[in-house]
């Protein structure tokens, strides 16, 4: 288990890290969801990457076995907003980066309308001004569950909760109304 001291790494890096197309890649991921380095972006490959080699590992095992775990697995993915109830095994292994991403606290707080950009997104939440059911939570990557979405929204005791706020003001004046998914294009490998 390890020293309760001692931080552990929770990403993998690249096999290839100067790889051109890799960095593109990864640059073009870190400016779309305003991640604030690499290392959350590898955080949240690796995550990815778990729940894929978990799926792979199930389908090698027998059928009774497999079953229980596989409804553990979706049921998981379900909650946490990536996966629909009726998935199968197969969408597990389909899943992409941007569909985690997609669930990140900062990337949901920008897409319902509560702040300006992304980046401003980051900084009304490591600030302590947006909260989920009242609770304030300082963590940007932070992976909202599907039930959690709707209860987002400004901190209570947050200057900024006053509709009369400037940021509030601001926001309603770039015409910040919820940002839907853009539509993504399925890159074949």
């Amino acid at each position: 288990m390890g020293d309760p001291k001692k931080q552990r790494r929770k990403y993998e890096t690249p096999k290839f890290p100067w790889r051109v197309d890799i960095l593109e890649a990864e640059l073009k991921l870190l400016g779309e969801y305003g991640l604030r380095n690499k290392r959350e972006l590898w955080t949240h490959k690796t995550t990815l990457s778990r729940f894929r080699g978990i799926a792979r590992s199930l389908l090698g095992m027998p059928t009774q076995k497999r079953a229980v775990l596989e409804k553990q697995l979706i049921s998981k993915l379900h909650r946490l907003g990536v996966l629909p109830k009726t998935a199968a095994l197969d969408d597990v292994l389909d899943l992409s980066l941007e569909d985690i991403l997609e669930r990140r606290f900062q990337t949901l707080v920008f897409r319902k309308g509560l702040a300006k950009s992304l980046y401003q997104a980051r900084q009304l939440i490591s600030h302590g001004h947006i909260a989920i059911e009242g609770k304030r939570l300082s963590s940007p990557s932070h992976l909202v569950l599907s039930d959690e979405e709707p209860k987002i929204g400004y901190a209570p005791p947050s200057p900024i909760a006053n509709p009369n706020h400037t940021i509030r003001k601001a926001i309603a004046a770039v015409g910040a109304a919820p940002v839907e998914k853009p539509e993504r294009e399925d890159v074949q490998p």
